[in-house]
């Protein structure tokens, strides 16, 4: 392949992920820094069900593998994107015949299979998730079939990383919570002073089957996984929960995934012992891992610095040059003015200004009577990169307001639990501050930057360049500009068009 195809602003990836349980394809977008997954394939082989006992690879599961990684080469060949990555992981990695099965995968398929070592699967889970969460840091704990990997975040790098045969497959028998802690504590203490963190970040299916019962225990409203966090106690609670319950209980809980329910008890004991022995302060989650890692990886340096929120929300319209062009001139005409606010997100507010911009023209072919309702709901969902929930829920409110100056409030549970007053209201008046630049200059960033906004803490001015104020004519520019005095509860003042006939009160 290319550099410039596969560096290019818009392209697409192909993984093929050869784990101790399932053979996976997933096929992605790339938006510039974004990672779209597109297509998603998982068959349940079973690789590394016998290691424990033989040693080797399971029969069942070669086969198994074989049939689904000819199909995948199949549907790699159709849609022949410029990055393709074919890896194998533990399973694969330890057993005897684990240079055997690559070669016949070569030879039955045509993919060249990469078995990842132990170290390499480390690192590029942990690349994985500071891909989904820039900034990460603690340590990132990646719960598999036969391994578990932990790696520390340093100075935004992956540091000291170590294996650990912690997955279920790697203990041969029956479920005993007892000797899954007993395990797992004798291969963690030796690592407590190594490997000593504030913050834990989860990745495997497993671990954020987790993450869903406990939002489905406490009525958490926002049913995403990404960026989810419990306290340490939560997360021990959460963890002696599943231990307790029979697997007939298990299959009643409807938000466990029932190709989760042999191996959930087993991650909730290793995630306990995991807490317990490094005293971790909070738990988060990411749906990130290895596969985005091994993208990630591959990016320059200048794309890697790229901030994912604001190229998944240019992306997110389906017309990212566009979204950007008008999204980066809002953002300039915007952020000096509410520079001058008191932060509600403090250093993020910034980010989350550039991604509200970036969002302007999202929803425009959808009709206009429920276009913020609609919006609100996928900005809300969308699997947006580098955003917390709290931040989540304001950029939403902020897409809903762009689009309508109602007072309710969409999805009230949602938004009372996870936004502040004044952080709603200041989602309303950012959202109210992008439909007035929109509309004062007919989404042409040229026009814009002939206008400037000014926040000051007795009033609100717009006003446009010398032989310009023609843009700023008419009741409409004047009903968009005091609907934003209104919720900064500040008196207008509009130079060079039409003056508001009455002051925000």
């Amino acid at each position: 392949m290319s550099a410039d195809r596969a560096e290019s602003a818009q392209a697409d990836a192909a993984v093929v992920d050869v784990g101790s349980n399932s053979v996976r394809l997933v096929l992605y977008r790339l938006d510039g820094r974004a990672i779209w997954s597109i297509f998603n394939e998982k068959i349940l082989a079973g690789l590394g069900r016998d290691l424990a006992v033989t040693g080797r690879l399971a029969p069942k599961g070669v086969q198994t593998a074989l049939i689904a990684l000819s199909r995948f080469q199949a549907l790699i060949e159709g849609a022949n994107p410029p990055l393709i990555h074919v890896v194998a992981t533990a399973a694969v990695r330890d057993a005897k015949d684990g240079e055997a099965f690559r070669r016949r995968v070569a030879a039955e398929t045509g993919l060249e299979l990469r078995i990842l070592s132990g170290a390499e699967e480390a690192r590029t889970s942990a690349l994985g998730a500071m891909a989904g969460a820039p900034g990460l840091d603690g340590l990132v704990g990646d719960l598999g079939g036969a391994s578990m990997e932990l790696v520390r975040i340093e100075n935004g790098q992956p540091g000291l990383g170590v294996t650990l045969p912690l997955g279920p497959f790697s203990l041969a028998g029956e479920f005993d919570p007892g000797r899954v802690r007993a395990t797992a504590e004798r291969l963690l203490n030796p690592l407590r002073s190594e490997f000593a963190s504030r913050r834990l970040t989860c990745v495997g299916g497993a671990w954020r089957n987790l993450a869903l019962l406990h939002m489905q225990l406490t009525g958490y409203p926002l049913a995403i996984v990404h960026q989810y966090e419990m306290s340490r106690e939560e997360a021990l609670d959460t963890a002696r929960f599943v231990e307790r319950q029979s697997r007939a209980s298990l299959e009643r809980i409807e938000v466990i995934s029932r190709r989760r329910i042999e191996s959930l008890p087993h991650a909730a004991a290793v995630l306990a012992s995991l807490v317990e022995s490094f005293k971790f302060e909070r738990v988060a989650f990411s749906a990130y891992g290895l596969r985005e890692g091994l993208i990630y990886d591959a990016m320059s340096s200048a794309r890697k610095a790229d901030s994912p929120l604001t190229a998944g929300c240019a992306a997110l319209g389906g017309r990212p040059a566009a979204a950007e062009e008008l999204g980066a001139a809002l953002e300039a005409w915007l952020a000096k003015a509410f520079g001058k606010l008191e932060p509600r997100f403090g250093a993020r507010d910034r980010a989350l200004l550039a991604a509200a911009c970036r969002l302007a023209d999202l929803g425009t072919q959808l009709h206009p009577d429920h276009r913020a309702s609609l919006i609100f709901e996928q900005v809300l969902r969308a699997p947006i990169a580098g955003l917390g929930h709290d931040e989540r829920v304001f950029l939403a409110c902020a897409a809903f307001a762009r689009h309508t100056a109602s007072r309710d409030k969409p999805d009230a549970p949602i938004v009372s639990r996870l936004l502040s007053p004044e952080r709603y209201q200041r989602a309303r008046a950012l959202g109210a501050a992008i439909r007035l630049g929109c509309d004062l200059s007919g989404r042409s960033p040229e026009l814009l930057g002939r206008t400037r906004l000014d926040i000051r803490p007795k009033d609100l001015t717009l006003q446009a360049d010398p032989g310009w104020e023609e843009i700023c004519l008419g009741e409409a520019v004047a009903k968009r500009a005091q609907t934003l005095a209104g919720l900064l509860n500040r008196p207008l003042r509009l130079k060079g068009g039409l003056e508001p006939a009455r002051k925000a009160g």
